[in-house]
């Protein structure tokens, strides 16, 4: 099913929505790196992190990852065979841990997934200890496509929720793609003011160098970052 269809209710931003806004997969790793390595300079921490990238997931796999400490998160498979996401609002009514959906993945989040995909159905880190696949919202793009798909989810009785399955939200910074995004969202979490022009430096996957790593962060270098650089697949020339 394309991200055109499905039910949904009048005024609220579904994942059909979302689909819509996400750029082609070669975009999505690009920014994905570099939310990945802007985090890497700003938070030395990697459990601090919001964003994170790890070019090395297997021989044939890349995975973009967000985690935000309260129990929301996405991860993003990137291979060969396209791209894979899957995101976990904990507080959304789609919850499988909620009342609405009793244990179960939400009725069509994970319907139509296609063959290329579907080992990421039963993937340990994407299910509960009963196998059941964490997530409120679930898109894919094999490489032929030209755009996101998703499942036919019925959000017609979810009127009294904006976001219903957390994707507007745990996505947004790659729906919106702008410096300007990123660098509100860091001086929001991280408090203090993040240097705009170092933010645009780093998410067009320029070059790190030592004045842009300052800019960002005054208490890490270059060679601070090298571990970081290598996991990432951050360009280095």
């Amino acid at each position: 099913m394309s991200a055109a269809r499905g039910v949904r209710s009048h005024g609220d931003v579904t994942v059909y929505d979302v689909a819509r806004a996400l750029p082609g997969i070669e975009e999505l790793r690009d920014h994905s790196r570099g939310l990945a390595m802007v985090e890497a300079v700003l938070s030395p921490e990697w459990e601090s992190r919001y964003y994170s990238f790890d070019a090395h997931w297997s021989e044939t796999e890349q995975l973009a990852s967000m985690k935000n400490g309260s129990g929301d998160e996405y991860t993003i498979v990137l291979s060969p065979a396209g791209a894979f996401a899957r995101v976990f609002d904990h507080e959304s009514p789609l919850s499988p841990f909620g009342e609405l959906a009793d244990g179960l993945t939400w009725p069509g989040v994970i319907d139509g997934v296609p063959e290329a995909f579907r080992e990421y159905l039963t993937e340990p880190a994407f299910t509960d200890e009963d196998g059941v696949h964490v997530t409120t919202a679930c898109l894919w793009r094999e490489p032929a496509d030209t755009d996101w798909h998703t499942g036919p989810v019925e959000f017609t009785d979810l009127e009294d929720h904006e976001d219903p399955d957390g994707s507007e939200r745990l996505l947004h910074l790659l729906t919106d793609r702008r410096a300007e995004a990123y660098a509100e969202f860091a001086e929001d979490y991280y408090e203090r003011a993040v240097d705009i022009e170092a933010v645009r430096h780093v998410l067009a996957l320029r070059p790190l160098t030592a004045e842009i790593v300052a800019a960002l962060n005054p208490g890490v270098t270059l060679a601070d970052l090298a571990e970081d650089v290598r996991e990432i697949g951050y360009p280095t020339s």
